[in-house]
């Protein structure tokens, strides 16, 4: 494949030499219809179309471009809680609790209606957590992001984990997610359709921290707050845990990728959690610029979980 990436250039000395690269604001229709000129492509993979308008003006820019128009969904656009514990692309998609995922899903029905109206070639990837060096996945953390967790685990500290930590998640390696991607690119099965990509591995949320704890070498000191608990707690801090817990990861979910494997072959997910996070923790831990702490929520969650043993005691 020859790359071209289009971006506004904020972190270009990231990419390989081999990319091209056009640097532009996507927003800016004009500007880059200016740039790709009378380029067009075998594939257009949109990353960062949140609501619809931004399909929409793919759309507009890319209709007579391109061959393939791959659009990133998102698994938490499924039903919650799903009829079945077994998540297929046939699984409805409807999330009342995360207006992320509800975005999501328009965008998905704008798409879909132009493949079926004039046939615009879209074909619809719904990743699951998919995670990679720069980042440690986990279930409950402030606006941040991961850091603040794993100091309080390096410093013996009582970290949050939603509900009871047995339900099930699925977390996915980044360059085992792109083995399913880029499967999917130029290929004539994948027009028209949707596909989940994601490992076949699923772990508990308590597994999960005790992963993170034994790579870290330290004791995971797991204190369990029901969901509920951490939405009317949390959400008038700015955390939205309606959306990030109820309206996705407090519910267990295992995905079925057979419809991709009949479609790319080669899918397979190498990376097991234990060995991807061990790869993220270690570039972490070696970089301090990714070590973002967040004093706000390492106060929230003493006051969380003082609240509650008081709780315990009153009862």
């Amino acid at each position: 494949w020859e790359v071209w990436v289009l971006n506004r250039g904020n972190r270009n000395d990231f990419l390989p030499a081999s990319v091209h690269s056009i640097v532009c604001d996507v927003n800016d229709e004009s500007a880059v219809l200016e740039k790709i000129g009378d380029m067009t492509f075998d594939c257009v993979c949109e990353f960062i179309g949140f609501h619809v308008s931004q399909v929409e003006r793919d759309y507009r820019i890319f209709k007579d471009k391109t061959n393939q128009y791959i659009y990133i969904s998102s698994a938490s656009a499924y039903h919650k809680p799903a009829a079945n514990y077994i998540i297929t692309e046939g699984t409805s998609l409807a999330n009342p609790y995360w207006q992320y995922s509800r975005d999501k899903i328009e965008c998905e029905e704008f798409l879909m209606k132009k493949y079926k109206e004039e046939g615009f070639p879209v074909t619809i990837v719904r990743p699951s957590h998919t995670y990679g060096e720069r980042n440690v996945p986990l279930g409950v953390h402030g606006k941040k992001g991961f850091w603040q967790v794993i100091k309080r685990m390096q410093e013996g500290k009582p970290v949050i984990i939603q509900g009871d930590g047995s339900s099930l998640w699925t977390l996915t390696w980044n360059a085992d997610f792109a083995i399913g991607y880029t499967g999917l690119m130029g290929n004539r099965h994948a027009i028209g359709e949707a596909f989940q990509i994601t490992s076949d591995e699923a772990l508990t949320w308590d597994q999960i921290y005790k992963t993170i704890a034994d790579v870290l070498g330290v004791k995971l000191n797991a204190y369990h707050v029901s969901t509920d608990f951490l939405r009317a707690v949390g959400d008038k801090y700015g955390f939205d845990f309606t959306g990030s817990l109820l309206g996705d990861k407090s519910v267990s979910v295992i995905f079925d990728n057979s419809k991709l494997k009949r479609v790319v072959p080669d899918m397979a997910t190498n990376v097991r959690f234990d060995m991807g996070v061990k790869i993220a923790l270690d570039y972490v831990l070696s970089h301090p610029e990714c070590q973002v702490e967040d004093p706000e929520f390492d106060e929230w969650c003493d006051r969380v979980i003082a609240a509650v043993e008081k709780a315990k005691e009153s009862v």
